[in-house]
């Protein structure tokens, strides 16, 4: 009766170690190493470089402030924004006051910034992600953007709306989603003319 404990025990103990070499090292390795070979940018984060430095990732929005800068979508991630750690939506309803009053702020400050009419901000400049770290904003925000980034750069108006029309991504696949530009390619964009410039 001992033995045969002691046999299954050791069987089970066999199966455990091997089965921890195969799932815990093995398959973790080989698909890193697959990952690494097809799809290199895309496994180490899609990180985006200016100047050979690292200054974040295509797929992770950051808070731009500043007239210089296309700015991206109001970000609920962590108590200042924009935090990787802290990722996810404020769950304040459409009802709720917070909200609401943050609503009204955004649109005055967006109107006063791009010098337009309140009722022209589009929704994201007014609200944020799901995730509070989306990375795109969407064509028209982009674009109601455009003259206060060109009059604070002193650049050609028109320089700056081609660089966004060559900054808008279409839909997936060519029907999934909304085209949407990156906000953070934008205005490395941006930056990589004034160095040429």
């Amino acid at each position: 009766m001992t033995r045969t404990v002691l046999r299954q025990a050791a069987a089970g103990l066999r199966v455990l170690i091997a089965l921890t070499l195969i799932t815990g090292a093995l398959y973790p390795v080989v698909v890193w190493g697959i990952a690494q070979l097809a799809f290199e940018h895309k496994a180490d984060g899609s990180k985006v470089s200016l100047g050979g430095r690292t200054v974040g990732s295509r797929l992770i929005g950051q808070g731009f402030t500043g007239a210089r800068w296309f700015h991206s979508r109001p970000s609920a991630a962590g108590p200042h924004g924009y935090d990787p750690l802290s990722s996810g939506a404020s769950n304040l309803g459409p009802e709720n006051r917070t909200l609401l009053g943050q609503v009204r702020q955004r649109r005055a400050a967006a109107a006063d910034q791009d010098g337009i009419r309140p009722s022209r901000v589009p929704a994201d400049a007014l609200t944020a992600s799901g995730s509070g770290l989306d990375p795109y904003v969407s064509p028209s925000y982009a674009r109601r953007q455009t003259a206060r980034v060109a009059r604070a750069r002193h650049l050609p108006e028109q320089r700056v709306a081609a660089l966004v029309s060559d900054h808008v991504d279409g839909r997936m696949l060519g029907f999934l989603g909304a085209p949407r530009v990156n906000v953070l390619e934008l205005n490395l964009a941006l930056e990589r003319l004034r160095r040429r410039g």
